[in-house]
């Protein structure tokens, strides 16, 4: 991953803990890496727990790849399941409900953000 890309990503995330909290969310941990992978945003909205794939494009890049939302497939989605069972067993909320969310962000060339999207219950 170039310095770019990951600077690119710290924003997107960084946006969406800003937006996250502003709607009432409680932001719980960024990055969480087990074994298997990582979880972008992990926070809880009332009493459920919410998984959120965080996917940040630059405007150069669009439409190269696919759209941001697009990004987030099966493979992707099996994967985040996975690292949340994980993180639950870890943290002994194995009964708490949960849901899967993906922010999509587009950031223009001067790190101004473009277009934001969050998706509920994504996946």
């Amino acid at each position: 991953m170039t310095i770019d890309r990951q600077r690119i990503g710290k924003l997107g995330e960084l946006e969406a803990c800003r937006r996250l909290i502003d709607a009432g969310y409680s932001i719980k941990e960024t990055n969480w890496r087990s074994r298997r992978g990582e979880l972008d945003i992990i926070a809880t909205i009332g009493d459920k727990l919410v998984f959120f794939e965080v996917r940040t494009r630059g405007a150069v890049s669009v439409g190269r790849f696919g759209s941001a939302a697009e990004s987030v497939d099966y493979r992707k989605q099996q994967q985040v399941r996975a690292i949340a069972q994980t993180y639950m067993q870890y943290t002994k909320q194995q009964d708490a409900p949960i849901r899967f969310d993906v922010i999509t962000i587009l950031i223009g060339a001067d790190d101004v953000i473009h277009e934001y999207r969050h998706y509920e219950a994504a996946f």
